[in-house]
């Protein structure tokens, strides 16, 4: 039986000038489908099996192809957008023919030349469509525990919520607005920190590191900062925390602590007004010591 939007192996039932016909395996030859001669193995013969994608031609007639789309349906890929019009937009997905994204299948406005997360289902007449609605294709049985560190792709940031994830693109994951310490938009990719498993089995994830890690990554970041800066910022342990945040994308606890390990290894002294560098070319991982 055809499966539409799936990989199969298929037949050769007859061979015809413009191609061969694949066996559908219903019995009755009106069913079978068109696999192009631009398509077919110059050594075909009938009975020979092939391994074919199936899907819908510009007359919306099934149609076979030797060629391997980077998705099929019940799957997820990051795709990118060629095209946007009035009904919907359309993907690359490795075929001549792109895949249709509907306009109603949009949880937001795609950008062409843009990479999302799609997900691929069957539509009312049998063709392949794509969706930004993932939710109801993302997993729940992941393999990974707290700590874990994840790939993860958003799907749906939302303002005062949080960012909704697709964990190595296939679990469903969740970042709390007080974990996440980035600008991020759908589409965005990036590493994060399993910080607990719950009991339905969706990851809750934070956009920051195991602390001993983090702590170095901050303490280099912010020193980057400063020599961007011509060596002093105006933040400080009494800053606000939402002017800390705004300006560095870290909780006033993460930059207490990232101070705290320059100030130890005597890269920077702090002023009334904020922090400054004591020497351009110290780092957080050199101390006098180390001359």
């Amino acid at each position: 039986m055809i499966e539409t939007g799936k990989i199969q192996t298929l037949t050769i039932a007859k061979l015809v000038t413009f191609g061969a016909y694949l066996d559908a395996g219903t019995g009755n030859p009106s069913d079978n489908v068109l696999l192009p001669k631009n398509q077919l193995p110059p050594d075909a013969k009938p009975g020979d099996t092939l391994d074919v994608f199936i899907y819908r031609d510009s007359e919306e007639r099934p149609i076979a192809t030797c060629q391997k789309p980077r998705v099929q349906v019940g799957e997820l890929a990051y795709l990118k957008v060629v095209e946007n019009t009035k009904v919907g937009a359309f993907l690359d997905w490795g075929l001549e023919k792109d895949l249709f994204l509907p306009f109603k299948e949009q949880k937001f406005r795609v950008q062409a030349g843009a990479s999302y997360l799609f997900a691929v289902y069957l539509d009312k007449a049998d063709r392949p469509c794509a969706t930004t609605a993932l939710e109801p294709h993302l997993r729940t049985d992941s393999p990974y525990k707290k700590g874990d560190i994840v790939h993860g792709t958003v799907y749906m940031p939302r303002k005062g919520v949080g960012i909704f994830v697709a964990v190595e693109d296939l679990y469903a994951g969740f970042v709390p607005e007080q974990e996440n310490f980035f600008p991020l938009s759908a589409g965005d990719q990036l590493q994060l920190r399993v910080i607990n498993v719950r009991e339905d089995g969706k990851l809750t994830l934070s956009t920051r590191q195991l602390a001993h890690k983090q702590m170095r990554d901050d303490a280099a970041m912010l020193l980057g900062v400063l020599e961007e800066n011509d060596g002093d910022i105006p933040l400080n342990d009494r800053s606000d925390p939402e002017a800390i945040k705004r300006h560095l994308h870290l909780s006033k606890k993460a930059f207490k602590r990232a101070v705290g390990q320059l100030l130890k290894a005597g890269a920077i002294e702090q002023t009334e007004w904020g922090i400054r560098l004591k020497t351009p070319q110290s780092s957080p991982h050199h101390s006098q010591n180390d001359s």
